[in-house]
């Protein structure tokens, strides 16, 4: 048989060294297929550990996704838990590898290798860094750590060092353990996939739930002696005190190994692969964390540690193995997070990004629909931001907040992404329609109409960063009460209900930028006045969006 007596070896296993061997196995049934990780497991849910530590999951067995024995039985691949891969011979085609759990050293021969070290958390060089009670949360022993110390301390008091996906998640499970907790990050934002009005609506719900942030504040050193209480101190001269601190900074690429062998490693210090997850030698394949991809629709390099992509290039990279022509298209980032009652998610590239890969000529525009009928029980305001291309209406991506129906608007917008859908085809999109669960203009819809009506010139855009500049006229068409309520500072008050009658108010010389609540009473005044003869934009989102830029309000 073709491929009888093949060596598969795998170091690292989780979502990428796992995926490639169980389909490994499924391609070829005579192979020996061999996977090492230097952890006590192979596969595990971590991104189930802030959950486990905030006994949310209360069951450490739940986190297991298989186990060697299930590799054995179902599979006949051999896993070595607690086996560290030291070196590659590439020209012998054989890695080194140690048993961590006796210290003897071996060799394995391979004819192909797949590498899955994934990635590490970063621990900068500050003082007290590795004090007692200073945390990392990457794996299940991680997690035992953790909750260990705060049952054993009584721990009360926590901050977390980063505002990313994994710090929003551990604040609101310490949150959920009775700790008092503070995020210190050091951009001037949370949550980096999205863009800064968008993270508003994070940072409130934090604050709301009694989290106290710290943005655009950076850790100068930890303090603290054995038994007594941790200190971070920042670089502004803030002092915090803890019993429990987690650093959530990011991550970098296990790499050394690599490194080390010669195999090309990328711009942004990740393997460099292929489209089949091929390195720069012929028999040996990266996947998951450690590697560099790139973002659909941009060339830029990126480092995207998801497990969603992780288990697809473990995939692809054993297709490549075997001769089957599947690639890698690349990724669109799209991920979600829970905070307390928000959930945040977001797919392709924000607008920050594309800024940086030298994109001008794309699109903004930002709704606020109800995830379901506004006429059944319930509905809840979801916000959206969607980027698009002009004047081609390709959707670049999409960020939304909100307290029900965010993910399955963002993984529908996803799916439309990849397929290379526009702006147009959102118009047309058929989706599930009852009113407990969303409306016959679903908002992925309304997206769709929205942006369509921008490019086809039926609705001339203002954006909310260009007012502080803006000379012209500041008109808000909202209902009396509304204004009363608090307005834009300098907007003149024309309901639109009145708009038609009161024209002759207006200064038809000067531009007008119109406002409502969310946009929609803005795009009707704003068709009104275009075709009565005035120079009209909408600010997209309305006054909902305004606040989120920091609109002055009288």
């Amino acid at each position: 048989m073709e491929n009888e007596g093949r060596r598969i070896l795998i170091v690292g296993g989780v979502a990428g060294g796992a995926s490639a061997a169980a389909r490994a196995r499924r391609l070829c049934e005579h192979c020996t297929i061999v996977v090492f990780d230097r952890g006590p497991f192979v596969s595990f849910a971590n991104c189930g550990l802030p959950y486990y530590v905030g006994n949310v999951i209360e069951n450490e067995r739940d986190l297991l996704v298989a186990t060697p024995e299930l590799f054995r039985q179902r599979f006949d691949i051999d896993v070595r838990v607690e086996h560290e891969v030291l070196a590659i011979d590439r020209e012998a085609k054989r890695i080194h590898v140690r048993n961590l759990r006796d210290g003897k050293d071996f060799d394995e021969a391979y004819d192909a290798l797949i590498l899955s070290p994934g990635a590490k958390a970063l621990r900068p060089p500050l003082e007290g860094i590795d004090l007692p009670g200073i945390f990392v949360l990457r794996t299940i022993p991680d997690s035992r750590k953790i909750r260990a110390w705060i049952d054993e301390t009584r721990a009360k008091r926590a901050v977390i060092i980063g505002g990313g996906f994994i710090g929003l998640e551990m604040a609101e499970n310490l949150v959920h353990r009775g700790l008092q907790v503070h995020i210190v990050e050091m951009a001037p934002q949370l949550l980096p996939p999205v863009d800064p009005e968008m993270a508003v609506y994070v940072q409130e719900e934090l604050e709301g739930k009694g989290v106290a942030l710290h943005l655009g504040e950076s850790v100068r050193a930890f303090t603290g002696e054995a038994g007594a209480s941790l200190a971070v101190h920042t670089k502004t001269g803030t002092v915090l005190p803890a019993d429990l601190v987690i650093l959530a900074m990011g991550v970098r690429p296990e790499t050394r190994l690599a490194k080390e062998a010669g195999l090309e490693l990328g711009p942004r210090g990740g393997i460099r692969v292929d489209a089949q997850m091929r390195s720069s030698d012929p028999h040996i394949w990266a996947v998951g964390d450690a590697v560099e991809v790139s973002f659909v629709g941009s060339d830029d390099a990126a480092l995207v540690p998801l497990a969603g992509p992780a288990n697809r290039q473990g995939r692809i990279a054993a297709d490549a193995i075997f001769g089957r022509s599947s690639n890698f298209r690349g990724v669109q980032g799209t991920a979600v997070c829970g905070v307390f009652d928000l959930t945040v998610a977001a797919s392709g590239m924000n607008e920050k990004t594309l800024r940086r890969a030298g994109m001008t000529n794309f699109e903004t525009i930002y709704l606020h629909p109800g995830h379901h009928a506004g006429y059944y029980p319930g509905a809840k305001p979801i916000h959206m931001k969607l980027l698009f291309s002009v004047p081609e209406g390709r959707i670049l991506g999409v960020q939304a907040v909100g307290a029900a129906g965010v993910e399955r608007r963002v993984d529908v917008l996803s799916m439309a992404m990849q397929k290379e859908a526009t702006v147009f085809d959102l118009e047309e999109a058929e989706l599930c329609y009852a009113p407990q669960f969303g409306a016959a203009k679903d908002p992925v819809n309304l997206a769709g109409m929205i942006a369509a009506n921008v490019l086809r010139g039926d609705m001339p855009l203002a954006q909310w960063e260009d007012l502080p500049t803006h000379q012209g006229l500041l008109l808000d068409v909202r209902e009396e009460k509304e204004f009363a309520a608090g307005h834009l500072e300098g907007a003149i008050h024309l309901p639109l209900s009145e708009l038609r009658q009161r024209l002759d108010e207006l200064d038809s010389k000067r531009e007008i930028w119109v406002y409502c609540g969310v946009g929609q009473r803005g795009y009707y005044a704003t068709r009104l006045l275009n075709q009565r003869g005035f120079r009209a934009r909408n600010l997209s989102g309305g006054i909902t969006t305004a606040r989120t830029y920091g609109g002055n309000r009288s």
